[in-house]
């Protein structure tokens, strides 16, 4: 047992418990055993107390418990706090900044029989800590998040299980949550990531999507009139028509590259078009993973590519070769100048450079699938091997399809 302040405790114990009565200090006990790696922190007028029950995960503090508040709020992701509400909320007051910094705070009472999420609910994992005791203690979580209480989506959630990323603002991640919870018409949009995305939704949702939540695979046949918020799962970034109509209520998730949780959804896109880049001499194995990589993240087949296309300074790639004969495919090889002429999202002087063209295979892409909006499911997918060889491929969906 240590004799310490909190605020210099060791940042990677990442879970504080806080109890500030003998009854307090038993049942948090009983959790230090049951969440690695946690910490007891109580005053030092129970340190005998402490001595037996969690010798090795308990902290000793001396002075007033509101003293120690600012350093639980630096050093933990999370904090438990055995004590009553009324009192857990004096003592955070002072604290307090926003939902993107706070941890997530847990009340519980000392007879361990219900689990309360005080702050950061979803962003900062209250309501699934408070889950997590209940478990351990068979206690009953109350949460009051309006998500949870109706059991609808929470859109701050959304593809975490799955590790999506969320790009918004916090205006616009407000509104569309609101828009969601009261049951206004919003539209989502996937193009890319697991299918399962429901079933996995963080807190477990079970029965039929929220009736108000209007699921599209492609922006095509959307009508932004008709919805307040657009949820947006993509590689890309939504078309700029889109982006300025829902400016305050878009959220954008981007399901990660190449992880096995992004497996097994249907396909989005029934043809698509490949655009490639690579190094002089890249493996074919380096561009097939590449490339599997790519269509994973959009839920597509092999099968489902129409149009594959390089620059001609690549047409005697062998690898290039390879991979087309390895799918049955036929590579379109451009020149510089007809690559240049398109409007891509990530041109690059280095890249014109090299291959007199700002864009390769962004340019390929959406040369090959006939588009002159510059959508692309996939903008950039990189790879660099083991060898030190780099390959780049990106998705366009044929403009017929």
């Amino acid at each position: 047992m240590t004799d310490s302040n909190i605020g210099n405790d060791p940042k990677h114990q990442r879970i504080a418990l806080l109890a500030i009565t003998r009854a307090g200090i038993l049942l948090a006990a009983r959790l230090t055993a049951a969440l690695p790696g946690s910490r007891l922190f109580a005053p030092q007028a129970f340190r005998e107390l402490l001595q037996q029950q969690a010798a090795d995960a308990a902290y000793c503090y001396p002075g007033p418990t509101r003293a120690q508040m600012a350093g639980l709020f630096a050093d933990f992701d999370g904090l438990i706090a055995v004590c009553s509400l009324g009192i857990l909320v004096r003592l955070i007051a002072p604290h307090l900044q926003s939902k993107y910094r706070d941890p997530a705070v847990v009340v519980l009472d000392e007879a361990g029989r219900f689990a309360i999420p005080v702050l950061s609910g979803h962003l900062g994992g209250a309501n699934a800590l408070a889950a997590e005791l209940a478990r351990i203690l068979g206690a009953t979580p109350v949460l009051t998040t309006a998500s949870d209480v109706r059991q609808t989506l929470a859109v701050d959630l959304l593809g975490r299980e799955l590790g999506w990323s969320l790009d918004a603002s916090p205006t616009a991640l407000l509104r569309a949550s609101a828009a969601m919870v009261n049951q206004a018409p919003v539209a989502l949009v996937q193009e890319s990531g697991s299918a399962d995305w429901w079933r996995n939704h963080a807190n477990g949702r079970n029965g039929p999507l929220p009736e108000n939540l209007h699921c599209f695979e492609t922006a095509n046949t959307l009508d932004p009139g008709r919805f307040q918020a657009l949820l947006w799962i993509s590689q890309r970034p939504p078309p700029r028509t889109l982006a300025a109509h829902f400016v305050d209520t878009l959220v954008h998730y981007r399901p990660q590259l190449g992880s096995a949780a992004n497996r097994g959804g249907k396909a989005r896109s029934k043809r698509l078009a490949l655009g490639l880049g690579c190094d002089r001499g890249t493996p074919v194995d380096t561009l097939d993973r590449v490339v599997a990589e790519a269509l994973q993240a959009v839920a597509a087949e092999h099968t489902q590519v129409q149009a594959v296309a390089s620059i001609d300074l690549k047409a005697d790639e062998a690898g290039l070769a390879e991979l087309a004969a390895r799918h049955g495919w036929k590579i379109r090889f451009y020149s510089a100048a007809e690559l240049d002429r398109i409007e891509v999202p990530n041109p690059s002087d280095k890249v014109r450079q090299y291959t007199g063209t700002a864009s390769v295979s962004e340019a390929a892409a959406l040369l090959a699938s006939g588009r002159d909006d510059g959508c692309l499911l996939i903008e950039k997918h990189k790879l660099r091997d083991a060898g030190g060889k780099h390959a780049t491929v990106s998705i366009a969906r044929m403009i017929d399809d």
